[in-house]
């Protein structure tokens, strides 16, 4: 994960906590991490529609646009930052709103250095297990989790089907040299085989190697043609044309996107 493009924005309309705010992270960061300030959640909310933020530190009022704004015009983004707001004793009841809609901790002024930093590595925690359960959602193919040879009403015949399809990923396999292996005639393995499992064989095959090739993917770095002969495509252009049609982009897009720490489409 590439954490030198982790950006965290901090939002303020008071330069002096703005700034200590700004100070105490880049101490803190090292390097690791991008600091920003906006002054008011009016640039706040353009630079949030208009590029990555990873944490969001905002104090709840604000003129104009408070922060209580400023967060219920995320709902809909498909990723937002993780949140950490910030308030005076009196304003603990802007707090309670602001945890309802989703930030994940508060810290009250005047701002202790030590806790700040605590607080900060939680949230930043907090949204690298959310990125992580992200990508491993894009790379699971739930169709395939659903199908389990275990389950009473999956027979013997198609629980080898399988089997010997896992095993032999990798060649040039047919539904008729399937049926064949397992002794039944191809017609019949056919509907035997979408009945328990759910997806036509076909179907079966290409999630199971385009599965298996995005595993590839990210944990190897071969060329896309070695990975596609890898999973049974005799050519990367027909490799290719089907990833596409169940992933919606190219091998190396995918590739691309996952390693550099993003899971949006």
């Amino acid at each position: 994960m590439n954490l030198g493009n982790r950006t965290i924005l901090v939002v303020d309309d008071e330069p002096r906590t703005r700034q200590g705010i700004r100070q105490t992270l880049e101490v803190w960061a090292a390097g690791r991490y991008i600091v920003e300030t906006a002054d008011n959640g009016i640039d706040a909310r353009e630079r949030l529609l208009h590029g990555r933020v990873h944490l969001l530190i905002t104090d709840v009022r604000m003129p104009e646009v408070s922060g209580l704004d400023l967060i219920r015009s995320l709902e809909g983004q498909v990723r937002k930052p993780v949140i950490i707001v910030i308030s005076g004793y009196a304003e603990f009841d802007y707090v309670q709103q602001a945890l309802r809609l989703g930030a994940v901790n508060y810290l009250l002024k005047p701002l202790d250095k030590e806790e700040l930093v605590q607080v900060v590595e939680a949230a930043l925690k907090q949204e690298e297990e959310q990125q992580r359960r992200e990508k491993l959602e894009k790379l699971v193919d739930h169709k395939l989790m659903e199908i389990d040879p275990d389950t009473a009403g999956m027979g013997e015949p198609v629980k080898e089907a399988l089997a010997y399809v896992e095993q032999h990923l990798h060649e040039q396999l047919t539904m008729a040299e399937v049926a064949g292996r397992i002794h039944l005639n191809a017609s019949y393995f056919s509907v035997l085989f979408k009945e328990q499992t759910g997806v036509p064989f076909s179907e079966y095959l290409s999630r199971l190697r385009i599965q298996r090739a995005k595993e590839l993917l990210l944990q190897t770095s071969l060329p896309i043609v070695e990975i596609g002969e890898r999973v049974g495509y005799r050519t990367d252009k027909y490799f290719i044309k089907v990833f596409k049609s169940l992933e919606d982009m190219s091998p190396s897009r995918y590739r691309h996107q996952m390693k550099n720490g993003r899971s949006e489409i």
